[in-house]
């Protein structure tokens, strides 16, 4: 092969991500695109096969055989009638692709304009492989935790730097009270992932239960591996959370792995969330059980469960009944949405306070958070298209 040819395949395959056979495709594309503009006709259906051995190329008119007649065919481009393609090759059917060499036995010289359609040709399609090649890479992580650096606030709205592409962190999905500066290193994760005609439109979050439960596997081993496993999590996003987690081997305690030695672990996790207060409870599958854990630190006399409207009646004493419901009944809330039953509490006395399901008191659902912010969206999007993609220079300097 070419030994320039080769150096530049090589560059450009490491540079953009792409296949050595991708941007073969794309010599082929621009060429047929040229070879158009200087020398085809209108009824002719340019493919181009490029030979990289020797740079030769040759080039074929290609249609689909369909069984009418020429004059009724209506895209005289792309098909041809069996009558007419059996000039082209013998025993053809309908439905078969037939080609037809045209290359002029002269060679080829592309004029000025052919040869800049040539170039606009292959730069666009390099632009839709890298942004097909980047949307692969972040759907493959949506709901994981990446590392990203602020690089502009809109308004409310924070432009985060994750290497390849420029993330968006909603208001929506932003801690209460957090502050966001420029050049901040900060740790967000990839809500969801959507492909747009100028890129893939990255949605973070840091506001997300999923953001709790990441933390935690990647400072608890015994999650990662699956010794632990959380069953559900809780949130009030910069106030307080409430995860339920269970062993799934003998002897091994749950909420101390968790907790970690004097407290480690979680003080790690409550850290990156901004000292936001953390309730680690154990998981079970006896529903009495595991409403009164999730109640704690509060002590329970009795549950009594409503099974078919899904309701628990919990009893406590008079001076457990504020610690049981909570600052503005944020105790009896998170635990209401981490067990999925609606929680009634009356003390002794005859006082009761009830704490709504999940279904009276929804959160905010993904599909709503993307109604929510397509304004938002709109109002960033020029903001994001205008952020400079980093150079091949500055690429290769970033990996050394």
């Amino acid at each position: 092969m070419n030994e320039q040819l080769e150096q530049a395949l090589a560059q450009i395959a490491e540079e953009k991500g792409i296949s050595r056979e991708e941007i073969i495709e794309m010599i082929e594309a621009s060429l047929a695109a040229a070879f158009r503009k200087d020398f085809g006709d209108k009824d002719q259906n340019i493919v181009v096969k490029f030979n990289p051995e020797d740079l030769s190329a040759k080039i074929y008119d290609e249609k689909t055989v369909v069984p009418i007649a020429q004059e009724e065919i209506e895209d005289q481009q792309k098909e041809i009638s069996i009558d007419e393609a059996q000039s082209w090759q013998k025993g053809v059917k309908a439905g078969e692709v037939v080609s037809k060499e045209i290359t002029p036995t002269d060679g080829m010289e592309f004029g000025r304009i052919a040869a800049q359609t040539a170039k606009q040709v292959i730069i666009q399609k390099l632009r839709e492989a890298e942004r097909n090649m980047q949307f692969s890479d972040f759907k493959a992580k949506e709901r994981t935790l990446i590392n990203g650096i602020i690089q502009r606030v809109e308004g409310d709205t924070v432009l985060v730097d994750l290497g390849k592409a420029v993330g968006i962190l909603f208001p929506s999905e932003q801690i209460r009270g957090e502050k966001y500066d420029v050049g901040q290193r900060v740790k967000v994760l990839i809500l969801h992932v959507e492909p747009t005609s100028k890129g893939p439109k990255i949605t973070l979050s840091r506001s997300h239960p999923d953001m709790v439960r990441k933390l935690f596997e990647l400072e608890v081993p015994e999650i990662f591996n699956g010794t632990v496993e959380i069953k559900a999590v809780a949130r009030e996003a910069g106030s307080r959370s409430k995860i339920a987690v269970t062993s799934n081997q003998e002897g091994i305690d749950p909420i101390g792995a968790c907790v970690g030695q004097k407290g480690t672990r979680v003080q790690t996790v409550m850290a990156e969330l901004g000292g936001e207060k953390i309730d680690i409870i154990e998981w079970s599958d006896d529903a009495v059980k595991f409403i009164a854990n999730a109640l704690s630190p509060a002590k329970i006399l009795n549950v009594q469960l409503n099974a078919e409207e899904q309701e628990a009646q919990i009893g406590v004493l008079e001076d457990q009944l504020s610690l049981a419901i909570g600052k503005s009944g944020q105790n009896v809330r998170l635990a209401a949405r981490l067990t999925g039953w609606k929680i009634d509490i009356a003390s002794e006395g005859g006082s009761s306070e009830a704490a709504p399901t999940d279904e009276e008191a929804p959160e905010t659902t993904e599909q709503e958070i993307v109604e929510d912010t397509s304004e938002q969206t709109e109002q960033v999007a020029e903001a994001v298209e205008e952020t400079p993609e980093p150079s091949a220079e500055e690429k290769t300097s970033d990996e050394e």
